[in-house]
C-alpha cells in the first residue's frame, strides 16, 4: 500500500493523473501506522489493533486520520491494505488466496442507502472492471476467525469502528482495498503494488468523473439525516447474513484453482439485530468530557448546557453485565481487554440537566456516528469502553429540548 500510495504521488504530480486535479483535492497518507510497519504488526505501539479504533480514537494515529477527515470532509475515502496469503487459509483448506485484490465498502448500520448505491454503482463495478482489464482477478474481501475448527469465512465486519464504515458514517464513500502480502515478503512485489495503483486510480477517476453528482448526493444524505432526528427508529446493532458462497482459491501444491463452497457471512446483507427510536440527542454529564473530546475529534457537534434546566428522557437501567474483550470476525482485537457488556432497559422520566453538562444533537450532519458512539449497549460503545464511566452520566433525549446552549471552543 504504500509503495502505491508514492508511485500515486508522482502520477498525480507529473504524470497520467495529474488532470484529475482540475476537479478533485488529493490528500495522501502513505503510512498511517509507522510502528506497525516498522515491526511488521497490524497493531501500534501500544498494542492497538489501530483499524478497529477509529470511532474510539485511543491511538494517535486515529486520532490524527480523525482530524484529517473532520478538517477536510472528503467525499471518498480509501484505505490501502494488504492480506495474508496463507496462513489460516493454508491450516483450514489446505489452500491459499487466488485473488489479487480484495474490495468492500462501507457495511455498517445507518449508512445512508444512497451513499451505499454510489459505493456500489460509481465506483466498486467501474474498479472491478478497471482490474480485470489490467488481468487481474478480483473477490470481495474476506478473512476468518483464528479458530482452527472455525471454517465460516465473512466478509469485512459490520461493526462501526472500521475505517471503511466510520468514514461511512460519515458521509463519504469509503473503500477499502487489499492487495496480496502478508506472510509473503517481497515476492511478487510488482504485481502487488501494480493492483493497488489500478484500483486506486479507478476510484480517482470515478470521483474526478462524477464530482458534482457526488455532492450532489451527499448534500441529500446530510438533509435526510438531520430531518430524521426525533423520527422512525435507528438501528442500534446489526450482524451479517450467513449464506453459501463458492470462493476461488489455489491448490497449494500444483498452483490450480480450487473452488470451495463455504459457509459465508456477507456484509452486504445486515440483519438487524437491536433497534429503538431515534432520539432527538444525547445528554451527556460533565463527568463524559473524555467522550466529549472524542466526539469533537470525530467532527460530531457537542453544545455545552448554558443554564440548568429539565429534559425528557430514555435513562439506561442495566439489566445484566460481563466483561471481556471487542470481538471481530477473527476473534477477539488486540489492546480491547475489559469491555463493558451491558444490557439495559429504557426508562422514560424527566431530568434534571445541570449547567456545565452536555448535548449532543441528531440534527446534524454526522448523527448516525453519535448514535453509534452514545447507545451503550454494543461493544462499540464510548461506555462499553470505558470512555463514558457510568451508565448515568448520559441519556437519550426524546423530546426538542428548550434549553440554553454554547458552542464549545
Amino acid at each position: 500500500g504504500s509503495e502505491a500510495l508514492l508511485v500515486i504521488a508522482q502520477e498525480l504530480a507529473q504524470g497520467l493523473l495529474e488532470p484529475l486535479l482540475d476537479q478533485i483535492n488529493v490528500v495522501i497518507v502513505p503510512r498511517a501506522n509507522p510502528d506497525g510497519a516498522a515491526t511488521g504488526t497490524r497493531s501500534t505501539a501500544n498494542g492497538v489493533d489501530m483499524n478497529r479504533d477509529h470511532l474510539l480514537l485511543n491511538t494517535p494515529e486515529a486520532q490524527a486520520l480523525a482530524v484529517l477527515a473532520r478538517d477536510y470532509r472528503p467525499i471518498l475515502v480509501l484505505d490501502a491494505h494488504e492480506f495474508t496469503v496463507a496462513g489460516r487459509y493454508l491450516q483450514k483448506f489446505n489452500a491459499i488466496q487466488r485473488h489479487d485484490v480484495l474490495l468492500q465498502y462501507a457495511t455498517t448500520a445507518n449508512v445512508h442507502e444512497f451513499l451505499t448505491k454510489a459505493s456500489n454503482e460509481w465506483y466498486h463495478t467501474p474498479m472491478l472492471q478497471a482490474l480485470k482489464d489490467q488481468g487481474l482477478s478480483t473477490e470481495w474481501y474476506y478473512t476468518t476467525s483464528s479458530r482452527p475448527d472455525d471454517l465460516r469465512v465473512s466478509m469485512g465486519g459490520v461493526q462501526p469502528d472500521t475505517g471503511r464504515n466510520v468514514n461511512g458514517l460519515k458521509n463519504a464513500v469509503s473503500l477499502l482495498v487489499e492487495t496480496r502480502g502478508i506472510g509473503i515478503g517481497r515476492a511478487h512485489i510488482q504485481r502487488r503494488v501494480h493492483s493497488q495503483i489500478s484500483a486506486i486510480g479507478s476510484a480517482l477517476r470515478s470521483t474526478a468523473e462524477r464530482a458534482a453528482r457526488l455532492e450532489q448526493v451527499r448534500s441529500y444524505v446530510v438533509r435526510d439525516t438531520i430531518a430524521q432526528a426525533c423520527r422512525d427508529q435507528v438501528v442500534v446493532e446489526a450482524a451479517q447474513t450467513p449464506e453459501k458462497h463458492a470462493l476461488t482459491m489455489l491448490d497449494p501444491e500444483t498452483g490450480e484453482d480450487r473452488i470451495l463452497n463455504v459457509d459465508w457471512n456477507s456484509s452486504l446483507k445486515l440483519h438487524t439485530v437491536k433497534s429503538r427510536a431515534r432520539p432527538c440527542g444525547y445528554w451527556l454529564s460533565a463527568d463524559a468530557a473524555v467522550a466529549v473530546d472524542r466526539l469533537r475529534l470525530l467532527g460530531v457537534q457537542v453544545l455545552r448546557v448554558a443554564e440548568p434546566g429539565a429534559l425528557l428522557a430514555d435513562t439506561y437501567q442495566e439489566t445484566s453485565r460481563e466483561t471481556g474483550a471487542r470481538q471481530d470476525v477473527r476473534g477477539p482485537m488486540a489492546g480491547s481487554d475489559g469491555i463493558v457488556r451491558s444490557q439495559v432497559a429504557l426508562v422514560r422520566s424527566a431530568i434534571d440537566v445541570p449547567a456545565g453538562s452536555f448535548y449532543v444533537p441528531l440534527n446534524q450532519t454526522l448523527a448516525n456516528l453519535a448514535v453509534a458512539a452514545l447507545e451503550p449497549d454494543t461493544q462499540s460503545s464510548y461506555y462499553a469502553n470505558r470512555l463514558i464511566e457510568r451508565l448515568d452520566d448520559s441519556a437519550r433525549i426524546m423530546g426538542t429540548p428548550s434549553l440554553v446552549f454554547e458552542e464549545l471552543q
